[in-house]
């Protein structure tokens, strides 16, 4: 009866919301495009250019992902919303401080079905805006298989569509067509800050190899005297335990494993920041080159409001090991999701930038709050 009440009062307050905004699209005379996606509104100011921010070497920025809901294009997205009123709680709390929050990056699955502009201009977008206005800090999307379907196909017409709506709605936050830091016709991107510089790439079609030649020269032309932190952000993890890993070995997560990680091994990238799984968990890789022993972190950070998950059981990795047994790989489960999907609440997780380490603090919302997924809730991750 409580779960019934409490996603009853969800659905009012929701809908409540959701005709308050239409309400107020109505006095300014401009009705809700249900065919053409509404862009994201940009932050009054953007990042600076990279330069201008050269000397900077602490700071912080916040990771989420998995956004859709049960009534995408229906109602705003109500427990996305939760996590939003709690970021711009703590943006705001944290901005006088030399620790501000900078921008905010999202690893996928911002609606159910991408291909519906009204799904996205009803639900997602005004949630986002709150971010973009209110916090007035950037925010950047890595697409999800929601976003532009499961196709690893190009010209794929439900690729197509889902990709021309995330463009539309993405259309004032990631750099410009033209920009170094973009590959054209793809929503792979990248954006530098202070030390640390971020790759944003579609994992659906990890395969592709104009993409990957393109992530690869990022890295390869990198100044990493300056750039001492490089993070990759896209949907897919190479590993985890929920429902789409443990025994299951998707495409894209095959693929993943397969191109890369020894890639990101190869240019010493700090960590991966993924979804797909709706649930927090951190693997460790551990490895050595000519130049000493490494770590590569992954964070599966996927409970941003769509239906949570619970643990389904550990990936095979034995044979991951043994074909990187040149790199003395090991893995490390430093947190492993719960089984109840009722105890992986939704969340996001702060990312403390301070010269070469990084400390994560992952803060949970409306009942789940006092989540501590390290036995505490912060956790920090070595230079």
């Amino acid at each position: 009866m409580l779960k019934l009440v409490t996603f009853a009062r969800a659905g009012l307050i929701a809908g409540a919301l959701v005709h308050a905004g239409a309400a107020a699209d109505a006095q300014r005379g401009r009705a809700i495009d249900t065919n053409t996606v509404i862009p994201i509104s940009p932050p009054p100011a953007p990042l600076p250019p990279e330069d201008a921010s050269r000397n900077v070497t602490k700071f912080s920025f916040i990771a989420y992902g998995d956004t859709r809901g049960a009534f995408d294009g229906t109602l705003l997205q109500y427990d996305h919303s939760l996590v939003v009123a709690s970021m711009l709680r703590t943006i705001q709390n944290r901005a006088s401080t030399d620790d501000a929050i900078k921008f905010v990056v999202q690893s996928g699955d911002a609606v159910v079905d991408g291909r519906s502009a009204n799904q996205l201009n009803v639900s997602y977008v005004p949630v986002i805006n709150r971010l973009t206005t209110e916090a007035a800090v950037p925010y950047y999307l890595a697409v999800g298989n929601h976003d532009v379907r499961n196709s690893m196909s190009l010209t794929d017409t439900d690729r197509v569509k889902g990709l021309k709506n995330y463009f539309a709605a993405n259309s004032k936050l990631i750099p410009r067509e033209g920009s170094p830091r973009r590959l054209n016709g793809y929503p792979t991107f990248a954006v530098g800050y202070g030390n640390t510089f971020l790759l944003f790439f579609d994992s659906i079609i990890a395969d592709d190899s104009v993409q990957y030649e393109w992530i690869r020269q990022q890295l390869d032309g990198l100044d990493r005297r300056r750039y001492v932190n490089v993070v990759a952000v896209c949907h897919h993890p190479a590993f985890s335990s929920g429902p789409h890993g443990g025994s299951t070995v998707e495409p894209s997560t095959a693929v993943m494993r397969r191109r890369y990680m020894p890639l990101f091994r190869r240019y010493h990238v700090k960590a991966l920041l993924a979804g797909h799984e709706h649930l927090f968990e951190h693997w460790v890789e551990r490895y050595a080159d000519a130049t000493g022993e490494h770590r590569f972190d992954e964070i599966v950070t996927g409970g941003g409001g769509a239906p949570l998950y619970g643990y389904q059981g550990e990936p095979e990795t034995r044979q991951y090991v043994l074909e990187n047994a040149a790199a003395n790989v090991r893995l490390q489960h430093l947190v492993r999701p719960a089984v109840d999907p009722g105890a992986n609440p939704h969340h996001y997780v702060v990312v403390h930038v301070d010269g070469s380490k990084f400390t994560l603090e992952v803060i949970a919302v409306s009942w789940g709050q006092g989540f501590e997924p390290y036995r505490s809730s912060t956790v920090a991750i070595p230079p």
